[in-house]
């Protein structure tokens, strides 16, 4: 994950991480506000309650107590009460909904720059851990801004003015009370920088479970197929171990700072009764002096056993704010400047590359070498061996990656002065790993078309050769197909993403490999069968057999990034030794296996 936010520089770190969710004060400034009007009521109420008691005691000690007074000083604390009632739910629906939004709103960002990242911020950061990101660490940044912001808050009004009464009462057994303090406010910075560190590990830790769960789940065909299930539990379980043991080291920090603030707590009361109860009895304060004063104490020990518990949010809010942030300022490689939307040419639209040479990010070597091709309406096929380049040459045309200026032409305009919107919204594309989703049939080949008619489904799904198997199912069109397509076959999975993309009816079509899960005479039969579909459209068809391309318009054949053929099928025969040995050696197969 990105160092950016720079945890090792405290104040750096609580200074950037804070940073992110300054907008968001800012938009729900009003409704903050409002919430600690009600917070600074409930605890002014608190404070003025020891003082109605005070009365009571010293009237009671006095002997000029009456019933009328007493119940005076009764009705006084039930009114207090009521109020403290009414604005401790203000505060909660307040604040705590504050950071239910707040947290709503940096989980929609987190997904939205999720959205604009390419390929290679997914090849260094697993799914589990972007699950643990929008769930696990999303929760302890609401927590940390919901009851640790209203915590914190509280316990600072507290503490001030609860020492402002105990000071008015008796300023030196005030300067008592308080003396074991500062050791409280050491141990609490000496163990709040140790709970940081041990939590980041609980969190990347965290990531490692999701991500191996989720890999499991989405392979138990391949686990049960190689009989995996043991050595899979003994991962998970080794994972979980090392989780349980990240936690007992955040546990130990916590387990330190909870009591020991209760013992400052209680040392403090410790020091008030023996030297406040000197005080009464030498009558330099009165019992109802002495007992306000323990009150007012009390209220004093809730901050100083808050402390622990709000640094320990604040830590956990921030190590998560901090891995957030890491992923928000993650850039693209490939930048869309071009916010306009322009009109593109419809069917027709011809498609060039111009002496393109393409090297992925991090390698020396490039990927493809000056590369030009032109795709017209109709047919185009590309053919070479695995690892020739064809792949990459689909992920340049689908604009996954940057080019430079007036190489890529879509229409006769350069891409670069178009929208990456623009762009892929003229492009249908069927890689070789259908990505399907968790819902039913009609759903997935509707997926880019949701005012599909069902009449249209069902047409683009003859043409990919998947209407009858998909009215074999119970349900037909209606089928749940589960995690990624489970329920189909890898050959109805490519056959289904086909039908997608005929649907979408864009000016430009790409399957790359996109039937090599169906046999030969599937593959050619589908290619005769989409001809209507791809007559005024330029379609790029990526196969490993060249015996289905044999009526493409033109085959380009790539061989170590570069394109060392082109033509039609009998030029090629004649002209390119390569591409005839392919030919051939895949015909005798066939022969053979017919």
């Amino acid at each position: 994950m990105s160092e950016t936010v720079d945890s090792r520089n405290p104040q750096t770190f609580y200074h950037q991480t804070l940073s992110l969710l300054t907008p968001y004060f800012r938009r729900y400034r009003l409704r903050i506000a409002a919430g600690f009007v009600a917070l600074l009521a409930v605890d002014s109420f608190q404070l003025w309650t020891p003082r109605f008691i005070k009365k009571a005691v010293d009237a009671l000690e006095k002997g000029t107590a009456t019933e009328s007074l007493l119940l005076y000083c009764a009705g006084c604390i039930l009114l207090l009460a009521l109020g403290i009632a009414l604005c401790r739910f203000l505060w909660r629906y307040l604040i705590i909904g504050f950071s239910r939004l707040l947290e709503r709103d940096l989980r929609d960002r987190l997904m939205s720059h999720l959205l604009t990242l390419d390929k290679g911020f997914y090849q260094h950061h697993t799914t589990g851990e972007l699950m643990a990101l929008t769930s696990n660490d999303l929760a302890a940044v609401q927590l940390a801004t919901g009851m640790g912001l209203v915590a914190c808050v509280d316990a600072l009004v507290m503490t001030v003015a609860a020492l402002a009464f105990m000071a008015y009462i008796n300023p030196l057994l005030t300067l008592i009370a308080v003396t074991p303090m500062p050791v409280l406010a050491f141990s609490t910075r000496f163990l709040s920088a140790r709970l940081h560190k041990r939590f980041k590990k609980v969190q990347e830790q965290f990531s490692k479970l999701t991500e191996t769960a989720r890999s499991t789940l989405s392979s138990m065909h391949l686990v049960k197929a190689y009989t995996q299930e043991d050595r899979q539990v003994e991962k998970f379980d080794r994972i979980g171990e090392e989780y349980i043991r990240n936690n007992l080291k955040v546990a130990v920090v916590q387990g330190l700072l909870f009591p020991f603030s209760g013992l400052i707590a209680n040392s403090c009361l410790l020091l008030v009764l023996f030297f406040g109860g000197r005080l009464t009895i030498e009558q330099t304060i009165t019992v109802g002096d002495f007992v306000a004063f323990v009150s007012y104490l009390f209220m004093l020990t809730w901050p100083m056993m808050a402390i622990g518990w709000v640094t320990n949010l604040f830590q956990r809010g921030a190590t998560s704010l901090g891995r957030i942030q890491a992923i928000l300022e993650a850039e693209p490689l490939l930048q869309d400047t071009i916010s306009s939307s322009r009109e593109l040419a419809g069917h027709g639209t011809v498609v060039s590359l111009q002496n393109l040479f393409f090297t992925y990010p991090g390698q020396t070597e490039p990927a493809l070498h000056d590369v030009s091709i032109t795709i017209k309406p109709g047919l185009t096929g590309v053919v070479g061996k695995t690892g020739s380049g064809k792949t990459t040459l689909c992920s340049i045309l689908t604009r996954l990656y940057p080019v430079a200026d007036a190489v890529y032409l879509l229409g006769g305009t350069d891409v670069n002065s178009l929208s990456l919107a623009d762009v892929r919204s003229s492009i249908a594309y069927v890689p070789q790993e259908s990505s399907l989703f968790s819902e039913t049939i009609a759903f997935n080949i509707a997926l880019g078309r949701e005012d599909a008619t069902m009449a249209e489904i069902e047409a683009v799904a003859r043409a990919a050769f998947i209407h009858d198997e998909i009215m074999d199912l119970e349900q037909g069109y209606q089928t749940r197909i589960g995690e990624k397509g489970v329920r189909l076959s890898g050959g109805q999975r490519q056959r289904v993403a086909l039908a997608r993309a005929l649907l979408l009816d864009r000016p430009l079509i790409i399957i790359d490999d996109g039937l090599s899960a169906v046999d030969m005479e599937t593959e050619y039969a589908i290619i005769r069968s989409i001809a209507p579909y791809i007559k005024d459209r330029s379609c790029l068809f990526v196969s490993h057999r060249v015996a289905p391309l044999i009526q493409a318009r033109e085959i380009l054949v790539m061989d170590q990034g570069r394109i060392v053929a082109r033509g039609d099928h009998e030029t090629l025969l004649s002209n390119s030794p390569f591409y005839a040995t392919i030919y051939k050696h895949q015909t005798l197969v066939q022969q053979r296996e017919g």
